[in-house]
């Protein structure tokens, strides 16, 4: 689940959901990343002393969109739509509003139904698998321990099948389990990972060393994300891969994790039923890592130091590992919901806007008389931005390239409905030429900072910087990078495929009221509303705050889709080889 943007920035600290994303504090702001990237800073002191400074015409824009905002969140947060969640009525009823919405603005369908015909809907096939498990057993020289599940470790597959296992599996110490040739940095360098499991340490050595010239520094690149970690052990060959649980490196403390995975976990129905995954993915608290590496004579925390150099060789620990899974597989059906306007010149060239419709529906075990959960601000407000912008585009110009609007399901299950259109885009990525995605905004009023999640990611925020001092605004950073919350939404589906993704919203520098302020209504969403049946729709919000970020989303989108620009991620970024590797398709 994703914590929502805004509220993750208002000083607070809270954990949840099946994405494991923790929320963070307020903002700084914006270093440049690097002294290359070109990104201004602007003087704080400065910027609190600005005014808003919209035009007569951006002014009635941004009153038009915000009237749009009220209208479209007032239905798609209301009882009726039952919480918005997959595969229920409240699916049916609110992808066919978005459908018939972008039907009457003029848009038209953005994807293919199953005979090639144009459709609103792309089809996104879903596994949920209820997991049960044995105790993970490890055995040594004269030791044998045995690690329980929620209180000392979860595990789980990706595989598709009724059961799967490890049987007596050697771990070996990989330290971070990181392949990442622009870093000259191999983890399994020299090492047959067959018949193996890796023990791994979550974040990177960037983190661990707080060295800027390593990795990105002190900030999560995806490297250090506990998904590539499972990924990259896959691809190395690994029965399983277990991560060690550290609460400031993941971000988050051992009950997220442990709430995360003792549940019924939602995946993508795959043809190769996940095959090619490692059999168990697991995590391990701290405390039995330290008995692990005890008994097999070695010292954790020494191991941990050696794994954050250059040059670390993996270790094998001679210990095995066991542990039994039985799986009862369910399948289900989602939509995605894809609208376009066609460009008139470069129409396979398409600018994306993403937000997520889905939300966690009815529960009937929830304490109180209200069971809906009906997740106004997340993500209703970002859904009913598509539709606004939507509406806007289609009073202008036709662009020379296209628009494209898609409105996401599954995100609170795993970001899947993004990675499931990742996986089958409906044009080519090569021609995506960036994206901008939009998930639980403002609903507090206009802000004079706009928060970037992953600062000092790509040429976008370049462009972002010049239309956000058009409105009076500047760029702020999120304060704890750290904690990875670029890799947490919808947007990263396609970062991850190479597309130059931008993720962005209203800081906490409140222009009416001020942070304080607005750190304290932050605090009282997040307590009372965030997940919970009480966030609901409020005829009093003040959405100019998120008008004004829409605008600037649309018009940053149709400066690219009325030119022949071509943003990429900065130099050392982690996609920037993927999006170089498809540039011929772009010439």
């Amino acid at each position: 689940m994703q914590i929502p943007t805004l509220w993750r920035r208002l000083g607070l600290a809270i954990a949840v959901g099946s994405a494991l994303t923790a929320c963070g504090k307020g903002t700084t702001e914006a270093a440049k990343p690097h002294a290359d990237h070109g990104a201004a800073h602007t003087d704080h002191q400065q910027a609190t002393d600005t005014k808003l400074s919209l035009s007569e015409a951006e002014q009635a824009q941004v009153d038009a969109i915000a009237a749009d905002l009220h209208k479209h969140i007032a239905i798609l947060a209301s009882d009726k739509f039952e919480g918005r969640a997959p595969a229920t009525k409240g699916e049916e009823l609110t992808v066919n509003y978005l459908a018939d919405q972008f039907k009457a603005l003029g848009l038209e369908p953005g994807a293919m139904d199953a005979a090639g015909k144009p459709s609103w809907f792309q089809q996104v096939p879903i596994v949920e698998m209820e997991i049960e498990t044995t105790p993970l057993t490890f055995k040594g020289d004269g030791f044998e321990q045995l690690l329980q599940p929620i209180d000392d470790m979860v595990a789980f597959t990706q595989r598709q099948t009724a059961g799967s296992s490890l049987e007596s599996s050697e771990l070996v110490f990989v330290g971070y389990g990181i392949v990442a040739p622009e870093n000259n940095w191999n983890d399994y360098a020299g090492l047959d990972m067959k018949g193996k499991t890796a023990v791994i340490l979550v974040n990177d050595p960037g983190y661990a060393t707080k060295d800027e010239a390593l990795f990105n520094g002190n900030a999560m690149t995806y490297y250090g994300r506990w998904s590539y970690k499972f990924e990259e052990a896959a691809r190395q060959g690994a029965d399983g891969a277990i991560i060690i649980h550290e609460t400031g490196a993941a971000g988050y403390p051992w009950e997220v994790v442990s709430g995360s995975w003792s549940g019924a976990q939602v995946s993508l129905e795959a043809e190769n039923k996940n095959a090619d995954r490692v059999a168990i993915e697991a995590w391990m608290t701290n405390q039995a890592a330290n008995a692990l590496f005890r008994s097999a004579g070695l010292d954790l925390q020494k191991e941990m130091d050696a794994a954050k150099t250059q040059g670390f060789k993996p270790k094998a620990l001679g210990v095995t590992a066991s542990v039994e899974l039985k799986n009862s597989l369910q399948k289900s059906n989602s939509r995605n919901v894809v609208a376009k306007l066609p460009g008139n010149k470069h129409p396979d060239e398409v600018v994306v806007y993403t937000a997520h419709w889905d939300h966690l529906g009815v529960n009937k075990n929830a304490e109180g008389e209200d069971q809906i959960f009906n997740g106004a601000v997340d993500n209703a407000t970002g859904t009913a931005g598509l539709l606004a912008m939507a509406a806007e585009a289609v009073k202008l110009d036709r662009p020379e390239r296209s628009l494209l609007f898609v409105a996401v399901t599954a995100e609170e299950s795993g970001l899947l409905g993004s990675k499931y259109y990742a996986e089958k885009p409906v044009a080519p990525l090569e021609k995506t030429v960036a994206g901008i995605n939009f998930d639980a905004m403002n609903v507090l009023g206009p802000t004079r900072d706009i928060t970037v999640i992953g600062y000092g990611s790509s040429e976008l925020e370049q462009l972002l910087e010049v239309s956000a001092k058009g409105q009076g605004r500047y760029l702020a950073a999120e304060e704890h990078p750290e904690r990875g919350y670029f890799y947490r939404s919808d947007h990263f589906s396609l970062a991850k495929k190479g597309v130059p993704m931008l993720y962005f919203d209203s800081g906490t520098d409140d222009f009416e009221h001020g942070r304080e302020w607005a750190q304290a209504k932050g605090a009282e969403y997040v307590s009372q509303h965030y997940h919970k049946p009480g966030d609901e729709y409020d005829p009093s919000w003040n959405l100019k705050g998120s008008a004004m970020d829409l605008q600037l989303g649309l018009k940053l989108g149709l400066q690219l889709a009325n030119s022949r620009d071509w943003p990429n991620w900065y130099e050392g970024n982690e996609f920037r080889a993927i999006r170089d590797a498809s540039s011929e398709a772009r010439k």
